[in-house]
């Protein structure tokens, strides 16, 4: 029989192998388990990547395929608003007036001199427009071109309203022709400059330092609203406002001529006032032999209390024809005093240019007005005016040389 201590020491052996055999295998246990997660680990890192580049690629593959889809959309949609464009830009126009067409058509030459209606159909040419010649030492009408337009149509003055502001400024001592008044910034002109580049700042400023009533009293001087010939059936009046426009006020009035209404025979008989030193003459259009033959002057008004301001005025009116707007009308062989307007109205452009030739006894006043679109502006006005003036002076001068050849070969 064995002993208890024989027992004890066989079950420490057994025990001890089979300790150790089991921190053999737990340790083996734990080395495969940790290659197995390092595997599972690794081919999930691998799928992700994997996945992720695949991703990526068909991103880059879809989006390059947006960004070709949307450049085309792109450059379909700018040429098809591009043409668009091309069309709306054919098709529409401000304007509804045409710019050109036979401004003779309807008229009757009875009574005109025939070398200045002449010289005034081929300085108009094709366009739509008038031109009236006038006497301004006697009132009388020389020729008018389109005279259903220059009788019977009455239109915005545009600027060509600023001399009448200049000479009612001049003469209530607002300002004298070396003042200068603030403009843009600090920017300041005088009267001289403002008149020759029309500047309309400047003459909106005269207006507001006016008034409407003072304003209003020297347009009614110089015949606004009035017929300006003496029994002329065709003639229509022009108008004047009661009231300063509701939008600009009489600023706007006595830069632009807004809400005021003058036909081309009234311009002229402001022109001829101008030119003659005040005095205002009713316009007369003496048509058959009998008429030219009991032709006399009739005046209206003596505008005495402008008078001394004129010279002051005509000094901006030569500065536009030398180097300012109208400047398209200067005639070296003769001095020309004018001012230019350019607005619209009714659908059409408006260009004006009312002017006189000859300083001391002023032969001629020239009222242009042109109507219809782009092309109809004040420059273009004073253009059609020099054309005019150049025409008439060679023509003049060719009658001139032709009389002295048939006088000599009298003698």
């Amino acid at each position: 029989m064995k002993s208890p201590k024989a027992g004890a020491r066989v079950g420490g052996v057994f025990g001890a192998i089979l300790r150790r055999g089991l921190t053999v295998f737990l340790k083996k246990a734990t080395i495969l388990a940790l290659a197995v997660s390092w595997l599972l680990v690794g081919g999930a890192l691998f799928r992700a990547v994997a996945s992720t580049t695949s991703a990526k690629r068909r991103s880059a593959h879809s989006l390059s395929h947006r960004r070709l889809a949307r450049t085309t959309k792109y450059h379909r949609t700018r040429h098809t608003r591009h043409y668009r464009r091309r069309r709306l830009a054919r098709a529409w126009s401000p304007w509804n007036v045409s710019s050109f067409g036979d401004s003779t058509a309807g008229d009757s030459s009875y009574g005109e001199d025939p070398a200045i209606r002449q010289a005034a159909i081929a300085a108009l040419g094709n366009l739509n427009g008038s031109v009236v010649v006038a006497d301004p030492n006697t009132g009388r009408i020389l020729s008018i071109v389109n005279q259903k337009l220059a009788l019977t149509g009455a239109f915005i003055p545009c600027s060509t309203i600023k001399p009448i502001v200049a000479l009612g400024a001049l003469r209530e001592g607002i300002v004298s022709e070396r003042t200068k008044l603030r403009v843009y910034g600090r920017s300041r002109v005088d009267l001289t400059e403002a008149l020759a580049h029309s500047n309309n700042a400047y003459f909106a400023k005269l207006g507001e330092m006016l008034g409407f009533g003072r304003v209003t009293h020297y347009a009614r001087e110089f015949g606004l609203g009035e017929k300006a010939g003496w029994d002329i059936p065709e003639e229509s009046a022009g108008a004047y406002p009661a009231v300063p426009p509701k939008v600009g006020g009489v600023g706007l009035l006595t830069s632009f001529g807004q809400d005021i209404e003058v036909t081309p025979l009234e311009m002229a008989a402001v022109l001829s006032a101008i030119a003659n030193g005040g005095t205002l003459y009713y316009l007369q259009y003496p048509r058959s032999p009998e008429e030219q033959a009991l032709f006399q002057p009739r005046v209206k008004r003596r505008l005495t209390e402008l008078a001394p301001y004129l010279p002051q005025l005509r000094d901006g009116l030569a500065a536009a024809v030398l180097y300012g707007t109208a400047r398209r009308a200067y005639d070296p062989a003769e001095q020309i005093f004018g001012k230019t307007g350019t607005c619209s109205e009714d659908g059409a452009r408006l260009g004006w240019f009312d002017s006189y030739s000859a300083e001391g006894k002023p032969q001629y006043v020239v009222v242009v007005l042109l109507r219809g679109g782009r092309p109809m502006f004040g420059p273009h006005a004073a253009e059609i005016a020099g054309t005019f003036y150049r025409d008439l002076v060679e023509k003049q001068k060719q009658g001139t040389e032709a009389s002295r050849t048939v006088s000599g070969l009298g003698r």
